[in-house]
Parts: structure tokens; sequence; C-alpha cells
């Protein structure tokens, strides 16, 4: 059911994902890193309004000065409202110097004061090295233009008068590095940065000043500095908190902290290429590298490590194992969904029959667990996997339901709260399944059928969440162009030929008729691989759109991410891009799943009719 159906792959953040920031990404977490790893933005609060002393700060550290001013006073100052000790005078000295931005004519710099829309583009352009007089009309509306002409103002929604956030400011300035210079050439590559594909790669520059890994011994373990920026599993956080086991990282001089909890736990199965020098490990059926000497030590047969042995991997931030628990310290609890099962003979040499389970976790990965009891676990049953000291325990879920509305900002489900690390798994019955964002949920109503179970932490908050086929996103969505039906009275002959992400498809069914036409079409997939079913998805005529929702009369519908967009000529279908179609040149239409839930009737499928001229 769906192409983003969980794989046997651990999916962990590396440190390429974090440091290289997509053009088409701007105003996102993306483009925060990247002008953060840049020295451009620091500290979390991105909604907070932005000063011209802060913005002059941020000219500077995005220009070729970036490594000659510093917060030091210069001991004079050109503003009487600046005294030369004032902490951004130099800042100010550089902007106003090279023309980037300008005091008023009573003397004044008002460094306390916001920066708007309008000035931060007409700064931002003199970096790329377009003045006035390069400029089509008067100030504002020819810097607004000319900002909006270079991708500059793209992911900003402001208009002029704006005042600019920290938000707004990290959209600017990434775009910023990735647009053309007057001169022809692209910006960041002038300050001697790579742009490679339209992205800016930075993680060169991080890993050079970046220090660890380290393991935290305990909660009370000390930073040498306060952060200013913290990332959690590759999100942003606000707070700096390490619990024990937690793998960390941090640059001081940028004052960034990278924290994971990304952990493994279960029998050992392989160590590779060897037992006494093993490179990588597979555990819980994927494998790992080993990424640190100590944790090769502890896995080798030097340090007592052995297929069979129970552990606990400590993953960083490129997936690889940097420390391993063993004995007592290993205690894991796993909540998820049985994908699959099968019977094996244990590899100990006493000819036992163990259980290999494959279980779908909350956590977004699918796990394998040898159980010695060779008992039989259903596919879509769901389960908790106990990993302790010499054992792996599977306990089938006793269902628990609960009911309300999401909050619009994804923190709450009725009066629970969620936690910050909540893990959320949409299922089906058939044994598929797939993670699912808090965010996704924004504003939705479950009902205590959407609800499979639900965990609580210590402080009463929604740990885990698990959903009965909520979102709509385990479910292959085609366009049905052809049904062929030669069925007779005894027999079965269907061929339906469908398009999948722009890839034609054929099935010939003997032994069932699905209750489809031509058109949009849901397809169910079991988890061995084979259909369950499939259902006709109902039209809308589309009368306005946007990247990420559309109108239809006056209802509104989101927009799939991977929304399949076709252009139909001549009875032939081709697929394009969302940008490439709009409601005043083409007839749309859009295909939604006969969902129960809010979150799963989004457009899936556009196709998009050119209007006679």
């Amino acid at each position: 059911m769906k192409s983003k159906v969980l794989s046997l792959i651990l999916a962990v953040c590396t440190l390429c994902s974090l440091l290289v920031s997509p053009a088409s990404a701007v105003g996102g977490d993306s483009a925060v890193q990247m002008v953060q790893a840049l020295g451009i933005l620091d500290g979390t609060d991105l909604e907070s309004p932005v000063t011209r002393a802060e913005f002059s700060k941020m000219l500077v550290a995005a220009s070729s000065y970036k490594d000659s001013v510093s917060s030091e006073g210069s001991g004079y100052s050109l503003f009487r409202d600046v005294k030369s000790s004032y902490w951004a005078s130099e800042y100010i000295r550089c902007a106003v110097s090279e023309g980037w931005m300008t005091g008023y004519t009573d003397g004044t710099f008002r460094p306390d004061e916001t920066v708007k829309l309008e000035e931060a583009c007409a700064a931002v352009l003199k970096l790329l090295g377009y003045d006035t007089s390069a400029l089509a009309g008067s100030f504002p509306s020819a810097q607004l233009s000319k900002a909006a002409a270079l991708g500059l103002r793209d992911g900003i929604s402001l208009k002029q008068g704006g005042t600019m956030a920290r938000r707004d400011c990290a959209a600017l300035f990434s775009n910023l590095m990735t647009a053309k210079t007057s001169g022809g050439q692209i910006y960041a590559e002038t300050l001697g940065y790579t742009v490679t594909n339209g992205e800016v790669d930075y993680t060169a520059l991080t890993l050079e000043n970046l220090s660890g890994p380290y393991v935290a011994e305990n909660s009370s373990t000390s930073l040498p500095f306060q952060p200013a920026t913290v990332y959690r599993n590759g999100e942003i956080s606000s707070s700096a908190a390490l619990n024990q086991y937690d793998v960390y990282y941090y640059d001081q001089g940028s004052s960034t902290l990278w924290i994971y909890t990304d952990r493994v736990s279960g029998k050992i199965t392989e160590l590779s290429p060897s037992a006494t020098s093993p490179t990588s490990v597979t555990v819980a059926g994927a494998a790992y590298e080993i990424g640190s000497s100590a944790a090769t030590y502890k896995l080798s047969a030097l340090g007592g490590g052995k297929a069979g042995t129970i552990v606990t991997l400590l993953l960083g931030m490129d997936g690889s194992v940097v420390d391993v628990l063993t004995g007592t310290s290993v205690e894991a609890v796993y909540y998820g969904m049985v994908e699959s099962s099968e019977k094996v003979v244990a590899e100990d040499g006493n000819a036992a029959v163990q259980a290999n389970v494959t279980v779908l976790c909350t956590d977004g990965t699918a796990k394998t667990f040898a159980v010695d009891k060779a008992m039989d676990y259903k596919a879509g049953r769901l389960v908790s996997v106990n990993v302790s000291e010499g054992s792996v325990t599977i306990k089938t879920l006793t269902e628990k339901h609960t009911s309300g509305k999401v909050n619009s900002t994804a923190t709450k489900l009725g009066d629970l709260s969620f936690a910050d690390n909540v893990e959320i798994l949409d299922t089906s019955s058939e044994g598929t399944a797939a993670a699912v964002d808090a965010s996704r949920l924004s504003g939705m109503s479950l009902d205590s059928d959407d609800i499979r179970y639900y965990g609580l932490n210590e402080e009463g908050r929604i740990e885990y969440l698990i959903l009965d086929d909520v979102t709509g996103d385990l479910w292959t969505y085609a366009y049905l162009t052809n049904l062929e039906d030669q069925s007779q009275e005894m027999s079965i002959n269907v061929t339906y030929t469908y398009l999948v992400d722009g890839t034609e498809q054929t099935l010939r069914s003997a032994s069932v008729k699905y209750p489809v036409e031509t058109g949009g079409i849901a397809i169910a997939y079991k988890s061995d691989g084979s259909i369950q079913t499939m259902q006709r998805m109902k039209s809308v005529k589309l009368t306005e759109l946007s990247g990420s929702w559309a109108m239809a009369s006056n209802q509104r519908y989101a927009i799939a991410d991977d929304v399949q967009v076709y252009l139909r000529k001549n009875g032939s279908y081709y697929l394009t891009a969302l940008s490439a179609v709009n409601a005043e040149d083409y007839t749309l239409t859009g295909w939604y799943n006969n969902s129960s839930s809010s979150a799963g009737r989004q457009i899936r499928i556009i196709i998009a009719t050119a209007l006679e001229s």
C-alpha cells in the first residue's frame, strides 16, 4: 500500500542531509540550518523581529568581510546613537561604509528599529552588485520587483512594509547564496563555498570545527559552552538537555549542539568481515557500520562480542555505531505492528526452532527480532517487544483507544499532550505501515476507531500512537487509463491498465473484479506485495491551485506532497510538475481518496487539459 511503506533499512539523519540546503526548501529548517552553519544566523527563536543592528551583523557574515569584522568596538562611531563600545558598532560601520545600509538624515542609525522587507531586499541586492542605477523604477517597488525576479523573496510571505523575522532572514540569506550576482556568478561561489546542482555544500566547513562524537554518561553531563542552537535527531530543538547515553557533537565556534538518541537493541546476528576485527554489525535485521574504536573493541571477540549476544547500539549522526551497551545496561521496549514472521532453525547448534519476527516500529523503522518461542505472529498484529539482558520477548498489545481533535500546532490530541519525541505509526490490517509526523494530523478529529493504541510517558503525555489507516498514505494512487473486461458467465478475465508516477502498469485478473472505472484509483497492497483491493477515487473540478492546496467551488483540499500531475493531450497522459499547470489555462480535475478521515482526503492526482485558445 503506498510507496512510502517502511523498509528494513534504518532511517537515520546523516550529516550531509543536515548540512546541504536545497534552494527549493527556502524558509524551512534546511534554510535555517544552512545560514546557521555559515554563521549568519544564531539562536532558536525564529519568530522574533530583526533589528537594524542585528541585520547589519547578518550582512557582514554573508559577505567577504565575514572573517575580518568582529563585535569588538573600533574606537569611533559613524552615528550619534551608536557608541563605539556598542556590540554592533563594527558591523554597522562596515554595512554603511559598503553602502549596504544607510543612516538617517538626523545623524542616527536607529539600531533598535526593526528591518522592513524592502530595506532587507535593497541591502541584499547591493551585496549582489545591483545598485539603484541598475534597477528599473524607484524605491521600494524597483527593489522588491528585482528581489522577486532573482528568487530572493522565495519562502517569504511578507509584503511591502512587513517586518522581517529571523525566519524570514533565514530564507532571504539562503536564497542569496544561490542567486546570481550582477556579473552572472553564483553568490556563494564568490565567498569560496561550493554549489552543486543548486545546493550549497558547507559540510566541510562544519566538519572542520566539529567536536565529537561523545556519549553522555548521565543527565548531569556538562558542556564547555552554552549552545545557541540545538538540533535533536536532526530537528531544531529548544532544549539542550542531555540524557544518559545520548550521543552528541558540538561546534563551540558557532555554539551549535547536535544530539542523537537513535538506538537499536537486539541480538547480534553477524559481525563482518570477522569477529576479531569487525567493521559492521547486524542487529535486529539491519547492518550498521562501526564508527568508533571503542565500539569496534566492544563488539569484537577481544571485547566479548559474538553472534547471539544481546546489545544496544548507540548511533551517531551518520548512522554508524558510536558505542555499545551490554549486560544490565541493555533495556529497550519497542511498539509496533507485525509485518511478517518465519520459523527458522536457531544458529546456536541446538537445532531448536525459533521465530524471526519483523516489526514495523513506531520509531519509523522495521526491525527483525529472533525469539526462542516459535509462535505464529500474524501480519497486522500490534505487539510490544521487550529487549533486556539475555532475552527478547514479544507480546500482543491489547488495543487502547482514545479520541479527540488534534490542535492546530499538533501538540495535543483532545486533552492529552504529545511528548516532544512522540512516535506515530499509521497501519493497516494487511501488515503495512508508515511513520507519520505529528504535523500531518494538525486540525484532525480522530474517532476511537481511528486509534488502535496509544502509550503515555511518565509525564502523562502521548509517547506512542498507532493509527488505523488514517492518513491515506498507505495506499498507492494510480490513474486507470483503460479497463478491458472479457469476463464470461463462469469466468473472470479483466485487464487493468494504469499509470503510477508516470509509469504504465498492467494487471490481468482471473479471480476478482475490482469496483473501479477509468479515472483515479487507490490500490491497497498486502505486506507480501500482492493486491488486497482497489477502490475508485472521487473527483472534483479544481477552480484554484497553489503549491499546497486547491479549491473546488468553496471547498478547500490539501494537495499531497507526492501528488501526480498529468497533462492530457490527444488521449494520452504525460507526467508533469504541479508548477506547470494552473486553473486559468487548463481544466483541472482533482482525484482524492474516499476516506473517512480529513487527513486522507488529499488531492493525490490532477489531470490537466489545456483550454482551447
